[in-house]
């Protein structure tokens, strides 16, 4: 006599099979701006370290993003690459890490966002099979987005599109298993609303003094 598994059992393995699902992670100096076509929300006070990967080839745009002392003056300056388009094929429940291949600290910012290379690990040790793209997004300077000027392209848009399967990229490289590959960066940049406004608060930011600065902060984790 056969033994059948119980139904109940059968919805549960299905569901609990839906339920794993992998992870990637980033550190704080990198922001993610699309996965597979869809915008990743991040700011300067909500960085978004995480996201859910389900098995399966995806595509994710980021960018390295840090505030970094000022060489010409006592406070800091924010810096940017432009953003790059890895290809991540997941092939199961495995924690995946993005990070700088010199290490876990960005030893000469400025020189890595004219070209960072990153690499992408497994937790377990194991292979990743991964690439990355290069692209030639391009984002008009922040006196330009102020005064009207620039080609009005909106990286949050170009990113998105290029991580739903639009060919938006000027040239490729491809990056070895756990290899990096090195990333063009970006000189300026044009902005929807959302990010001219974080980039006005950078703005005041980098021009308050410690006292304002403390204050801003107390207010500002009240409405979170």
């Amino acid at each position: 006599m056969k033994s059948v598994m119980p139904i109940t059992a059968i919805i549960a393995l299905l569901g609990s099979s839906s339920a794993l699902a992998a992870n990637l992670n980033i550190p704080m100096a990198f922001e993610y701006l699309a996965v597979d076509g869809q915008k990743i929300e991040s700011s300067l006070f909500n960085h978004k370290s995480d996201i859910e990967l389900n098995n399966g080839p995806h595509k994710i745009a980021i960018r390295y993003h840090d505030m970094v002392q000022d060489d010409f003056s006592d406070g800091e300056s924010f810096i940017k690459s432009s953003p790059f388009i890895v290809t991540l094929t997941v092939d199961g429940d495995h924690q995946y890490s993005l990070q700088a291949s010199d290490g876990e600290v960005v030893k000469n910012p400025q020189k890595f966002a004219k070209s960072p290379s990153v690499v992408i690990t497994r937790a377990d040790s194991g292979t990743v099979d991964y690439q990355v793209k290069q692209t030639n997004f391009t984002e008009d300077s922040f006196v330009n987005s102020i005064f009207g000027g620039g080609n009005g392209q909106d990286i949050s848009n170009v990113a998105s599109a290029a991580t739903g399967g639009v060919v938006a990229t000027s040239s490729t490289i491809t990056a070895p298993v756990s290899k990096p590959a090195p990333i063009d960066a970006v000189t300026g940049e044009k902005v929807n609303d959302a990010e001219h406004a974080e980039q006005m608060l950078q703005y005041w930011w980098l021009h308050a003094d410690q006292k304002t600065r403390k204050e801003f902060m107390s207010w500002a984790i009240k409405q979170l």
